[in-house]
C-alpha cells in the first residue's frame, strides 16, 4: 500500500521506483524459479556421486549401465558385461540404475 502511494506520488521525470521494482521483481522470480532449483538438484548429484561406491549400479551421460567395481578420486571402474571393463570420470555419472 505504501509502494502505491510512493509511486503516486513521483513526479514525472524524476526518480521512478517503479521504473526498478519490475526488473527487481523479474530477476527474484527467475532466481526462485531456474537458478535455486538447479543448484539443488547440482547438489544431490554432487552428493549421490561422492556416495557411489563398489557394486553400486549406475548410467552415464553417454546411457552405458553399469556396475561400479572401483572408486577412484575423479573416475570410475565400471563393469559393463562381462569381462568388459570401462574408466568413467565421475562427472559422466547421470544416476543410479534402478
Amino acid at each position: 500500500m505504501l509502494l502505491l502511494l510512493l509511486l503516486q506520488d513521483a513526479a514525472p521525470g524524476g526518480f521512478a521506483l517503479g521504473g526498478l521494482l519490475f526488473p527487481l521483481l523479474i530477476l527474484v522470480v527467475f532466481y526462485l524459479f531456474l537458478i535455486r532449483p538447479q543448484q539443488t538438484r547440482e547438489k544431490k548429484r554432487r552428493a549421490m556421486i561422492d556416495e557411489l561406491k563398489k557394486g553400486d549400479r549406475v548410467v552415464t551421460a553417454g546411457g552405458i549401465h553399469g556396475t561400479v567395481l572401483k572408486v577412484e578420486d575423479t573416475s570410475l571402474l565400471v563393469e559393463v558385461d562381462q569381462n568388459t571393463k570401462l574408466r568413467f570420470e565421475k562427472n559422466a555419472v547421470t544416476g543410479k540404475a534402478a
